[in-house]
């Protein structure tokens, strides 16, 4: 199987050969080129064809949403890994590119991190990313002639009342909840608990950025202790897994904790899920694009509980990770192009509502 073929874009010599050293360790990825800056890496890309670009967020000359906004408008399908300190100005620059076309993001690691951590880091973080990402760009690859496609979904009639939407998504996670809230057109009589795999800071800055997209839902970062209200979305804060219980008079209420990774995730959307059913409160549960299968036990734990579940097609996700494994696994009740998705939670939430009045 030919390598996949890295440009590799940052400012920094040091950053350059950090990563150069990480996409190379992860196997099958060659590095055919390096640019300081956006004007360099431009023509780099012409002269180097490379399967994907890594691209640093704040260059001199030409800064990398500058930059990946070209690389769009000449190769609309190449992916684009941005790096991004973890900084909130490094967060809001982030969700810039991520909504002017980037495929995925990474952080770079702590100036305290040592060099062969800094490497361990961004190897675990890029590599699966940038081989998920070219064999989407890239359907015949044997990867993807190897997966299995998932079982004709059986029609499901509505038939529980819904107290509680939870959602989980990942790479390609923040466009796909921007789509989800300009759905939203109408009030909803329930609460949305998410779980977007993000770090601290940028965590905050999408429920921002959220919360300005549809009058009628807000959104805002969970906090511990919150009671949970109806057409609010509650994210949980990067680092952080988020939980709900009931209390004494059936409210939702948040807690956060620090537990152990889940899917090498945290927060992780299984936490999320298993806590929400157990309450045995009647759940929708909606899984939007991502990498792995985070969620799929969750789904597992809602379908026990006759609760409800939506998925995002392949079609439409950046990568049908964990939409595709709760369809594979028949557990969706329906999974839908991401535009229809707003409809339908709000359909089944004002149909089981009106249904129980």
């Amino acid at each position: 199987m030919p390598k996949l073929r890295a440009l590799v874009v940052d400012d920094a010599l040091v950053m350059r050969r950090l990563v150069t050293e990480a996409l190379q360790r992860g196997g099958l990825i060659e590095v055919v080129g390096t640019a300081p800056n956006g004007r360099v890496a431009l023509e780099r890309i012409d002269q180097c064809s490379p399967d994907f670009v890594t691209l640093d967020v704040e260059m001199p000359e030409l800064d990398g949403l500058k930059t990946l906004r070209e690389i769009r408008r000449r190769r609309p399908r190449l992916p684009v890994v941005m790096v991004s300190l973890l900084t909130q100005r490094g967060a809001a620059a982030t969700l810039d590119a991520l909504a002017a076309g980037a495929s995925d993001y990474i952080t770079k690691p702590g100036d305290s991190t040592g060099l062969e951590a800094s490497i361990e880091k961004l190897a675990s973080e890029l590599v699966p990313k940038v081989k998920a990402l070219c064999s989407r760009s890239a359907p015949e690859t044997a990867d993807a002639l190897a997966t299995p496609a998932p079982r004709a979904i059986r029609p499901r009639c509505i038939s529980q009342h819904v107290e509680l939407v939870c959602v989980a998504t990942s790479t390609g996670g923040p466009n796909a909840l921007t789509t989800l809230f300009d759905g939203f057109t109408s009030p909803l009589p329930v609460p949305i608990a998410i779980v977007q795999h993000m770090p601290p800071l940028f965590t905050a800055s999408l429920a921002q950025r959220l919360d300005k997209h549809s009058k009628a839902v807000r959104c805002r970062e969970a906090r511990e202790g919150d009671v949970l209200r109806a057409s609010v979305a509650y994210i949980a804060p990067g680092g952080h897994h988020l939980s709900v219980t009931r209390d004494l008079v059936g409210r939702f209420v948040a807690h956060l904790t620090d537990g152990a990774p889940e899917n090498s995730c945290r927060p992780a959307a299984d936490v999320l899920f298993r806590s929400a059913a157990a309450t045995g409160a009647s759940l929708l549960g909606v899984v939007m694009t991502g990498m792995g299968q985070d969620g799929l036990r969750g789904c597992e734990a809602i379908h026990e509980r006759q609760g409800q579940i939506v998925v995002q097609d392949e079609a439409t996700s950046v990568v049908w990770g964990m939409p595709g494994a709760v369809a594979r696994a028949d557990l969706a009740h329906a999974v839908l192009p991401l535009p229809q998705i707003a409809g339908e939670i709000t359909r089944r939430v004002l149909f089981t509502a009106a249904k129980s009045a």
